[in-house]
């Protein structure tokens, strides 16, 4: 049976020990907190669904239906594109603890660590992380293995020291600067019929500008027709790792269908360091969501932040995919039994379960569609898209709900 220690942080902290098995059909996991980690002054709970305890908690998957791994480790695994990278570079049959433990410990999500028993990570993938200066290599690379994965081997194996702990489908990979810092470089994939990348750095920075805390971002290699966006780690402060969990492991949720906002907003109630700040901070989220027709908002693009003393705190935003001429429907629906319309009235019926008044909320969300309206041209045009590519934009950024929020 393959196991695991589990370690906290650039100190390796120890906090427990995973172990894990495989029938050929289904797998099976078992996590048990360190009789030290439970003595620590300075513990918490991992998520959730892991409460401070003596004995194990057991979690199975199958068919790849759900995961083998409690939330806040398959939290830390790679997703498709990693994935798909570890594979060819590592070979197949790999296991959802082979995937986890096997990518770059030195990049992956969060502050959790994998060691074997002489307390060193169990990762195969430990090249040089990236710097700066490599952007269009990677670039080069990674479309080389989108064209034709199969035979692209070579380009599997040095990509996926770089990116093979990212979560996500697109084509990505971690870089550091001079100063030490991690950043994501999300390439603009040879599927792209849109210049995706320019549209989310563009986006972001609306969102900082409507109030949203988001993290550093900027658009690289943009003179080319393959720019790339750089978003600055938030689970990493210098060398320091953060302790991150995603909104659907805070939920412990492991349904298909999706989840609503006033579930994460009970989270928040019960885990945050400052619950109303953060209530404040998803509603706003929520109508953001909708004025910029964004389809990414599922609940592993959403996340918390460890902030010290057993509590969180909600993540910036990421992620936000400003989506035109779609159903007007959201991966996370606003209010529990409602309908999963991008609906700004829905939104502000919910307003006061994240403790607002109506008045503040339609105050705030004017002021939101007003700024987007006036706007978000511009920030398109600003990150390099030609006027026809803005324009093809409009839809997402124009419509019905953004004129109610507006009269508001």
């Amino acid at each position: 049976m393959p196991e695991a220690i589990v370690a906290l942080g650039e100190s390796k902290r120890i906090v427990g020990r995973l172990r894990f098995e495989t029938d050929g059909r289904r797998q099976h996991s078992q996590f048990e907190y360190a009789p030290e980690w439970l003595a620590d002054p300075d513990r918490f709970a991992l998520s959730p669904a892991l409460p401070l305890r003596t004995g194990g908690f057991f979690s199975s998957g199958r068919d790849d239906k759900t995961s083998a791994l409690s939330g806040c480790f398959a939290d830390a695994a790679p997703d498709a594109w990693g994935r798909a990278l570890m594979r060819k570079a590592l070979g197949g049959g790999l296991t959802e603890f082979d995937y986890l433990v096997l990518a770059d410990d030195r990049t992956r999500q969060g502050a959790l660590r994998f060691l074997g028993e002489d307390l060193e990570p169990l990762s195969a993938l430990n090249p040089p992380i990236p710097r700066l200066v490599e952007l269009e290599e990677l670039r080069a690379l990674a479309h080389r293995f989108e064209r034709d994965p199969e035979g692209a081997e070579a380009e599997a194996r040095r990509l996926a020291g770089a990116g093979g702990s990212l979560g996500g489908a697109r084509p990505k990979a971690n870089i550091t600067e001079a100063d030490g810092h991690l950043w994501i470089a999300k390439f603009t994939s040879v599927q792209d019929t849109k210049p995706i990348e320019r549209a989310e750095i563009a986006t972001l920075r609306l969102a900082k500008r409507c109030g949203l805390r988001v993290p550093e971002a900027r658009l690289e290699l943009r003179a080319s027709d393959s720019p790339i966006a750089l978003i600055r780690r938030f689970d990493r402060r210098g060398p320091t790792r953060i302790p991150y969990i995603s909104a659907r492991t805070a939920l412990d949720w492991s349904r298909e269908e999706g989840a609503f906002y006033t579930d994460i907003g009970d989270v928040i109630r019960q885990i945050s360091a400052k619950p109303i700040d953060d209530l404040h901070e998803l509603w706003r989220r929520i109508v953001f969501t909708v004025l910029v027709s964004n389809k990414d908002d599922h609940l592993q693009n959403h996340g918390f932040l460890y902030a010290g003393g057993d509590r969180w705190r909600l993540s910036p935003a990421f992620d936000i995919n400003p989506s035109p001429s779609r159903q007007r429907v959201l991966e996370t629906g606003i209010v529990e039994g409602g309908a999963f319309d991008a609906s700004y009235d829905i939104a502000l019926g919910a307003c006061e379960f994240f403790d607002l008044t109506r008045d503040e909320a339609k105050q705030q969300a004017r002021e939101m569609a007003e700024l987007i309206a006036a706007d978000w041209k511009q920030a398109l045009l600003d990150e390099g898209m030609l006027a026809n590519e803005a324009r093809s934009y409009e839809d997402a950024f124009v419509h019905d709900e953004a004129k109610r929020a507006l009269q508001a």
